[in-house]
């Protein structure tokens, strides 16, 4: 069975963007919340700095989305290729 890699890569991106605006947004509400998660997207995302403010949040969830979905297409090509 192979694996659609549209479907993958959406779902990816969504879960992944979704779980870096979450965290972004219970920081602004919750200041140390997720700090340490944050701080390390910041060094893989260029640009992105782990500030508490909404453009940054929002600038980390693009990140994400791109991110995820990236991701979701390299495992499911990978796993297409595999399963042969």
């Amino acid at each position: 069975m192979k694996l659609s890699l549209k479907g993958l890569a959406l779902a990816t991106a969504l879960v992944w963007g979704l779980a870096v605006f979450l965290c972004g947004l219970a920081n602004l509400i919750w200041p140390p919340y997720g700090e340490a998660f944050l701080k390390f997207l910041s060094s893989i995302y260029p640009g992105y700095h782990a500030e508490a403010s909404f453009p940054q949040v929002i600038l980390a969830t693009l990140y994400g989305l791109v991110d995820g979905g990236i991701a979701g297409l390299i495992f499911g090509w990978l796993y297409n290729q595999l399963s042969g």
